[in-house]
């Protein structure tokens, strides 16, 4: 008796595993880039990179903001003066912040690799990155993505064949009031529009001046059109304030 019992309570164990695994069975996730060197014929160490004459000046001015022994702090800053010069950050790039701040190569690797605002490979002159998180997806992300694919005949996470312009998702510009955005290289281009979006390539492309903010013709972040709210003089002093207080 006690035999079948232990039996019974063996089986339904043996469910109660087969159940829990079927919950736990997904797709594996892979990361959209794999940051593992490896020597190409544009990213070696052999390929020299020091700042140039102005960057050399502003690197020390940022370098002079920490204490000698705690510079390896000014590692993101240089990384990023650095991109700026190169275009996108390459081993020798990394190699020579690491050098300039005397820390061992590999401390340089992890940053570098951990922040997304580092490009471990070449981008083409105009680096598009269009926000697609919840708020811009609510405003018409996805429409601009679509366009931008269909104008300049790419995909995201391509470059096109000029090298003029590489196209990226990214999550959350921070401008969300101001959605859609798209960032191009250090600048904001807000309240988008699929036709807006489309001059704003083709004025780039040609090399035309263009007018970074919203393209709706507000300001900054204020309402468009008239104030939806605070459209009376604010209560003054011991409002909803008990009178026994």
């Amino acid at each position: 008796m006690f035999a079948k019992f232990r039996q019974g309570m063996l089986c339904a164990a043996a469910a109660s595993r087969n159940a829990q695994r079927q919950f736990s069975v997904s797709s594996a996730v892979r990361s959209d880039a794999i940051f593992v060197h490896r020597d190409t014929p544009q990213n070696n160490p052999s390929i020299p990179f020091e700042f140039d004459q102005k960057n050399m000046q502003e690197a020390k001015k940022i370098m002079a903001k920490y204490p000698p022994q705690y510079k390896k702090a000014a590692m993101i800053p240089l990384l990023h003066l650095a991109q700026k010069q190169n275009g996108w950050t390459s081993i020798s790039v990394m190699n020579y912040v690491a050098k300039l701040i005397e820390v061992p190569p590999m401390r340089v690797y992890e940053v570098a690799t951990f922040y997304t605002m580092f490009n471990r490979n070449p981008v083409g002159k105009y680096f598009l990155q269009v926000c697609t998180t919840t708020p811009c997806q609510l405003c018409g992300s996805s429409k601009i993505v679509e366009t931008i694919e269909n104008h300049l005949g790419i995909k995201v996470g391509e470059t096109t064949s000029d090298k003029l312009f590489t196209l990226v998702e990214v999550e959350c510009a921070g401008a969300c009031v101001n959605a859609p955005v798209i960032s191009v290289n250090d600048d904001y281009f807000e309240d988008l529009t699929p036709g807006a979006t489309v001059k704003l390539l083709d004025d780039l492309k040609a090399g035309k001046s263009v007018t970074r903010g919203p393209v709706s013709g507000r300001k900054n972040c204020e309402p468009l059109g008239q104030p939806t709210t605070l459209t009376t003089p604010p209560p003054g002093p011991g409002f909803m304030v008990r009178s026994d207080l």
